[in-house]
């Protein structure tokens, strides 16, 4: 994927985790399942040189926490993070930087939820996401699987 911060001119290229639907055991009727992340992914920002690699860590069979992450921090040309981040993805994370000291690094809960800005589907082009999945999301939107299954197609 490819993110662009207007404010900065900076354009970052990010890979993505895989997901991964989850139950506790095989009796399905007695737990919830849940979607999970889990892989390595990376983002880079060619103009800075600065980059990240981050793990999102799948819980394990027995004991252990759901949604886990952990990150490293990378100045341009160097090879020792500068910041380490671990925690949750949908809750806290936490930083420790290299001069020794720590900090909460994000907490999602405390995010206000800002509406995204994209361009208008007239403005964009056949193969964009909007445009190209259009049907598809409307067609969920009302409740009508088979139309959003025969757009898909």
């Amino acid at each position: 994927g490819c993110v662009t911060c207007l404010d900065h001119d900076e354009h970052y290229i990010l890979t993505f985790p895989n997901g991964y639907g989850r139950q506790v055991n095989a009796l399905s009727i007695l737990t919830v399942p849940w979607i999970e992340l889990g892989g390595e992914c990376s983002i880079s920002c060619s103009k800075t040189g600065y980059n990240a690699s981050i793990v999102f860590h799948t819980k394990p069979f027995y004991g252990g926490k759901k949604h886990r992450v952990t990150a490293e921090i990378f100045s341009p040309n160097d090879k020792k993070p500068f910041c380490s981040i671990e925690g949750e993805w949908n809750g806290v994370m936490y930083a420790k930087y290299s001069t020794g000291e720590n900090a909460v690094f994000i907490d999602t809960k405390k995010m206000p939820t800002i509406k995204k800005k994209v361009r208008k589907l007239e403005d964009q082009d056949d193969f964009e996401s909007r445009c190209l999945w259009k049907d598809v999301t409307y067609n969920l939107k009302i409740r009508d699987i088979d139309a959003a299954t025969a757009a898909k197609h």
